[in-house]
């Protein structure tokens, strides 16, 4: 017998304050694409756009970092408060698909990401980027945002940059790739909307 029930929004808030940095991250998975950003990084916002609007979720973060020193701080932690609010808002994943890919290009630029809401955090990431900085942004601060999103997430993710000249642009199709590979994993399934993707039976 099916429920007509209606599923539980899958949304989250959490809040997050250490000695460096004040983040607030809204999420709900099953939004249009919208999003509010302020994270005092202009190129950051961006990427984060990038995630709302191709992942089909609404976001709103807003941080205040020590931005003074630099944008790592601030960087990192909005990867792992960010990770918190997935794994929040995904509960128990009944229903999820679990795995997503997706390969982006954006002009001479491709990448290719993998991603599986697995239970167990872990990070392969290979983007040989052609620049240090993209406007404020350090790019060696995509690793460390990645990497602070799987660890809270649970998350094992995969994420290749094939071809790319631009810095922007390698960084730009790895954000897309991203939000494409998540949208795709955290469908529900219409033929097991309530089953776990697992033979364990939990993940």
């Amino acid at each position: 017998m099916t429920s007509n029930a209606p599923a539980a929004p899958r949304i989250a808030q959490v809040s997050r304050t250490t000695a460096e940095t004040k983040i607030t991250v809204r999420l709900n998975l099953d939004g249009t694409g919208q999003s509010r950003l302020a994270t005092g990084i202009g190129f950051f916002d961006h990427m984060l756009d990038q995630i709302a609007r191709h992942g089909l979720m609404d976001l709103d973060i807003v941080a205040e970092g020590d931005l003074h020193i630099d944008g790592h701080h601030t960087v990192e932690d909005v990867g792992i408060t960010l990770g918190q609010a997935l794994a929040q808002a995904v509960g128990d994943k009944r229903g999820l698909r679990r795995y997503g890919h997706a390969y982006v290009p954006l002009d001479e630029a491709l990448s290719r990401v993998v991603v599986d809401f697995s239970g167990r955090p872990g990070l392969v990431m290979h983007v040989p980027f052609k620049s240090g900085m993209i406007g404020q942004f350090d790019t060696q601060l995509a690793y460390e945002f990645f990497q602070g999103l799987v660890n809270h997430a649970f998350i094992t993710l995969h994420i290749d940059n094939l071809r790319g000249e631009n810095a922007h642009h390698q960084a730009e199709t790895v954000f897309k790739a991203f939000a494409r590979a998540l949208r795709m994993a955290l469908e529900i399934d219409p033929r097991a909307p309530a089953v776990i993707a697992s033979t364990k039976g939990s993940l």
